[in-house]
């Protein structure tokens, strides 16, 4: 069931009736979907939905059961995380993993950090990783003051925009991304929402998996609802209004029931 035109980009990535199982518990059955450059596909239920196992099966944290996980149209199965960052889809994950003393240009180079010499002369190129993070900051409209300052004491938005930021810089053309509004208040995640629009803006494609339809509508072009491991449907913004989102996701007509059920005599 599909509301729209859909999209006229070409996937980078798709599943085809994707399939997961845990032993007898089947996680996800008979999804499809595909995100391709500048857009953004937002994934959407409530808890236990399957939106994790979806993450996890595109981040190659987990392999698919059934169906095909296609990149730029060719069949592939993920044999960890490693392969799917070398292939271009980056996670960033809810739990940043991020050194909360540690300065801001230390974290955004976490693991690729830039040296000079070989052995036990090795040094840092701190420099230079200093000039590569504001910059690449700077082209994010991130200004902060001083990529000196610890990470952990920017706000949750901006740690989460840094990691995309970093995410970018290190060659991503997927990045998904894994509640990043879920703990944030309103101004904050707005923050968020601005970088997903300009991640979008510069020809990534985005996974935004959520479960909060007011902060998906915004950037999204279109809408997977998941239920129970199930699509419910996936909606181009033109074909699905905010309210019609919500109360699809919420079981409109079982709360409708629910509520005449509950109402006084």
């Amino acid at each position: 069931m599909s509301g729209g035109a859909g999209t006229t980009a070409a996937p980078i990535l798709e599943v085809r009736g994707l399939g997961k199982s845990y032993g007898s518990v089947i996680a996800l059955d008979d999804i499809s979907t595909s995100v391709g450059a500048g857009e953004v596909l937002c994934v959407l239920g409530d808890n236990g939905a399957g939106k994790s196992t979806l993450l996890k099966v595109l981040a190659g944290v987990h392999p698919h059961s059934t169906g095909e996980l296609l990149l730029d149209g060719r069949a592939i199965r993920f044999t960890g995380p490693r392969q799917a960052l070398d292939a271009g889809i980056a996670t960033v994950y809810q739990d940043l993993a991020v050194v909360p003393l540690m300065p801001v240009w230390r974290n955004f180079f976490l693991g690729a950090e830039l040296t000079a010499g070989v052995g036990p002369f090795a040094r840092l190129r701190a420099r230079e990783m200093r000039a590569i993070t504001h910059e690449q900051l700077h082209r994010m409209g991130i200004d902060l003051r001083d990529v000196d300052q610890p990470i952990g004491t920017l706000s949750g938005g901006e740690r989460q925009s840094v990691a995309i930021a970093r995410a970018i810089y290190f060659g991503a053309r997927v990045v998904i991304l894994d509640e990043p509004t879920s703990a944030l208040g309103v101004k904050q995640a707005g923050v968020v929402l601005r970088y997903v629009a300009h991640a979008r803006d510069t020809g990534l494609g985005v996974v935004f998996v959520t479960h909060n339809p007011h902060h998906a509508y915004p950037v999204g072009d279109r809408f997977l609802v998941l239920n129970r491991g199930a699509s419910l449907g996936e909606y181009d913004r033109t074909g699905i209004s905010v309210d019609e989102l919500t109360r699809l996701m919420a079981g409109g007509a079982e709360l409708e029931s629910l509520a005449r059920e509950l109402e006084r005599d």
